[in-house]
C-alpha cells in the first residue's frame, strides 16, 4: 500500500485530555503519538497550551477539529482557518483533521456534528469547500467518516459511495472512525464490511478506536468506554485493506486513569499479532482456513442489540 499523501504511521496513539496533563507530564509514558481536539488549543494561551507546547517536544502531534463545518452553507470561517493552520504550524501537527458533517447555520454553532444528505448537489458543495480549505491550509485535508441516528429522503447514494466519491475528486484524505462504521451500520442497517471495502485505501490516513452506548434500538458514539469485539473485529479487517495505519483510541466520557487508556488501544497490537499468528497457521494448514467470510455469516459482525 502506498504512502497516504506522504504522510507516515505513527502507531498507536491516544487523545490528549486535560485530566491526563499531570501524569503525562510527570511520566512521559511510552506512547507513539497524541492527537488533540483543535479548538481546545487555538484560543489558548494558558496551560492547555503550555502543557501541549511540552508534549509536542517530545510526541508526533495530530489535530482533530470539530468546528470545521465542512458541509454547512454558511460561508466557510477564514478567521478560524488562519487560527487552525496557525496551530498546526506551532506544534509542527503531521495533519490536520475534522469530519463529513456541518455544525450550524446563521452564526450559531450547535457543538454537534450533523448529518448531510447524501446526493449530487451536497457532494459538489464539499468537494469545492474542501478544495478552499486545502488551499488555505497549505496541506492535504483528513475527513473523518461520521455516526449518525438519522437518513435523508433527498440521498441518492450511500455514505460509503459519498465518502469515496469526495475523497478522490478532493484529493483529501479519510480518517476511518471503524467505532461510527459498527454505529452507523447497526442504525441504518448497511454491512459494515462492505463499507469498509469500498473505501478508498490509499486515502486513510488515519483509524479511530471508540466505545459507544448501546440503547437496545439504536447506537451512540459516545467515546464512554473500552471498544467492543465487532469493532475489533472490523479494525482488524480494515487494518488488512489498508496495509496498517496511524491508529488512535477516543475516549471522552467516564475517562479512566492514562495507563487504562493507554493499555486499551495497545490491544490493536495484540490484535494483529494474534491474527498474523493465526494466518501463519492457515497458511501451513490449508485445509484450517476460515479467513474469508461476509459480515452475515460470521457470529461476530452480526449488528444487533446483544453484541454489547
Amino acid at each position: 500500500m502506498t504512502n497516504r499523501l506522504g504522510y507516515d504511521n505513527l502507531g498507536l496513539g491516544v487523545g490528549l485530555r486535560t485530566v491526563h496533563f499531570d501524569h503525562l507530564l510527570k511520566h512521559l509514558p511510552a506512547v507513539d503519538w497524541f492527537e488533540i481536539i483543535s479548538e481546545n488549543f487555538m484560543d489558548s494561551q494558558g496551560r492547555p497550551l503550555y502543557v501541549l507546547e511540552q508534549l509536542a517536544e517530545r510526541y508526533p502531534i495530530v489535530m482533530h477539529g470539530v468546528s470545521l463545518s465542512i458541509g454547512s452553507t454558511e460561508a466557510l470561517d477564514f478567521d478560524y482557518l488562519q487560527k487552525l493552520k496557525q496551530l498546526a504550524s506551532t506544534v509542527g501537527a503531521r495533519w490536520v483533521s475534522d469530519h463529513v458533517c456541518w455544525t450550524g447555520v446563521a452564526g450559531v454553532n450547535t457543538h454537534d456534528l450533523l448529518p448531510l444528505p447524501y446526493n449530487e448537489e451536497s457532494l459538489r458543495h464539499v468537494v469545492d469547500r474542501i478544495r478552499i480549505v486545502q488551499d488555505v491550509l497549505e496541506r492535504p485535508l483528513v475527513l473523518e467518516n461520521p455516526s449518525s441516528y438519522v437518513t435523508f429522503v433527498d440521498s441518492t447514494m450511500s455514505e460509503a459511495e459519498f465518502i469515496l466519491r469526495m475523497a478522490n475528486e478532493a484529493d483529501c484524505g479519510l480518517l476511518l472512525d471503524v467505532n461510527n462504521v459498527f454505529v452507523s451500520a447497526r442504525n441504518h442497517d448497511f454491512d459494515p464490511v462492505e463499507y469498509l471495502r469500498m473505501m478508498p485505501h490509499q486515502r486513510v490516513v488515519q483509524m479511530h478506536l471508540a466505545g459507544h452506548t448501546n440503547c437496545g434500538t439504536h447506537l451512540i458514539d459516545t467515546h464512554d468506554g473500552p471498544v467492543i469485539d465487532p469493532v475489533w473485529e472490523l479494525f482488524r479487517i480494515a487494518h488488512e485493506a489498508t496495509g496498517g495505519v496511524s491508529t488512535l483510541l477516543e475516549w471522552d466520557a467516564h475517562i479512566p486513569e492514562f495507563p487504562v487508556v493507554h493499555d486499551e488501544v495497545l490491544k490493536a497490537k495484540r490484535i494483529l499479532e494474534m491474527s498474523f499468528k493465526a494466518e501463519s497457521a492457515a497458511s501451513d494448514h490449508p485445509h484450517l482456513s476460515t479467513a474469508h467470510f461476509h459480515t452475515v455469516h460470521h457470529p461476530a459482525l452480526v449488528v444487533t442489540a446483544e453484541t454489547e
